[in-house]
C-alpha cells in the first residue's frame, strides 16, 4: 500500500467541492441581488457603531482594545443573524425550488454547506468592515494583536453558529416569520442558559446536576474566553459542535421532505 489518493477519490473530492461552489455562488449571487445583504451589513455597522462609541464608552475606557465592541456581538447578532438564515430554505420551499435544487446532481449535504458558506460569508463580510474600530484601537494604543485576533475569530465562530440554528429553523418552515422566532428563541436560550439570574432561578426548581447542565450550553463563557485571548480547544470544539448539530439536524429534515 502507498500514501497515494486513488484517482476515483480525488475525482469525487472535486466534484463535491464544485458542487458546494457552485451551490454558494448561486446563494451569494441572491443574497446580493436583494437588498438583504446591504440591509444587514448596514445595519450591523450602525449598530456596532452605536454601542461601542456611545453606549459601550469606547473611549471613556482608555484602554487599547476591542472589549466594548465584542461585548455587544451575542445580543447583535440575535437578531441579524436569524434574519439572514431565515431565508435559507424558507424562500427555496415558498418559491417551489426546493424540490429543484435537491433533484439536481448534488448531494443534501453540499447544498446545505453551499447555502451556509454564503451566508457565513456575508456575515464575515459584514465582520471584516469593521476594520476602523481595529485601525482606531491600534492608532489609539497598543493592543495585543492575539487579543484582537482571537476576538474577532470568536465573533465569527458565533455568527456560524447562530447562522448554522437560522438554517435549521429555516429547513422546518416555509414561513420565514416562523423560523425567525424560532431561530431568535434557539439563540436566545444560548444566552441565558449561563446567566446568573436564569440559574439561580432554575436552582429552585431543579436538580442542581441539571441546572449545570443547563448552563454548560451558554455561549457567552466561551465567546469572553475568546475575547479575551484565551483560544482554548473546548470553546472550539464547542462553537463547531453546534454548527454540526444545526447543519445536521438540516439534513435530516431536508432529507425527509425528499423521501417523500
Amino acid at each position: 500500500m502507498n500514501g497515494r489518493v486513488k484517482p476515483e477519490k480525488l475525482d469525487d473530492i472535486m466534484n463535491a467541492i464544485g458542487n458546494i461552489w457552485a451551490v454558494c455562488k448561486r446563494e451569494l449571487g441572491s443574497c446580493f441581488a436583494s437588498p438583504v445583504a446591504y440591509v444587514f451589513i448596514i445595519i450591523f455597522l450602525l449598530l456596532s457603531g452605536f454601542f461601542t462609541f456611545n453606549v459601550g464608552g469606547f473611549f471613556e475606557r482608555n484602554e487599547a482594545s476591542l472589549t466594548g465592541f465584542f461585548l455587544w456581538h451575542p445580543w447583535l447578532y440575535l437578531f441579524l443573524v436569524p434574519a439572514i438564515g431565515m431565508r435559507l430554505w424558507a424562500e427555496e420551499r415558498r418559491g417551489g425550488t426546493l424540490e429543484l435544487l435537491l433533484t439536481m446532481p448534488v448531494t443534501c449535504w453540499q447544498a446545505i454547506t453551499g447555502k451556509f458558506l454564503a451566508a457565513w460569508a456575508v456575515l464575515g463580510l459584514a465582520l471584516l468592515l469593521t476594520f476602523p474600530m481595529l485601525l482606531t484601537v491600534m492608532y489609539l494604543g497598543e493592543p495585543d494583536p492575539g487579543m484582537l485576533l482571537s476576538g474577532y475569530l470568536g465573533s465569527f465562530l458565533l455568527a456560524g453558529a447562530y447562522l448554522a440554528l437560522a438554517s435549521m429553523t429555516s429547513a422546518m418552515t416555509r414561513n420565514q416569520v416562523v423560523s425567525f422566532i424560532l431561530a431568535l428563541s434557539l439563540c436566545l436560550f444560548l444566552i441565558l442558559a449561563g446567566w446568573p439570574p436564569v440559574t439561580d432561578l432554575l436552582v429552585k426548581w431543579a436538580r442542581p446536576e441539571l441546572v449545570s447542565i443547563i448552563a454548560g450550553f451558554s455561549v457567552i463563557p466561551h465567546f469572553d474566553a475568546l475575547q479575551k485571548g484565551l483560544l482554548t480547544l473546548s470553546s472550539a470544539v464547542y462553537f463547531l459542535s453546534l454548527i454540526f448539530f444545526g447543519l445536521f439536524v438540516t439534513a435530516v429534515i431536508l432529507r425527509s421532505r425528499r423521501t417523500r
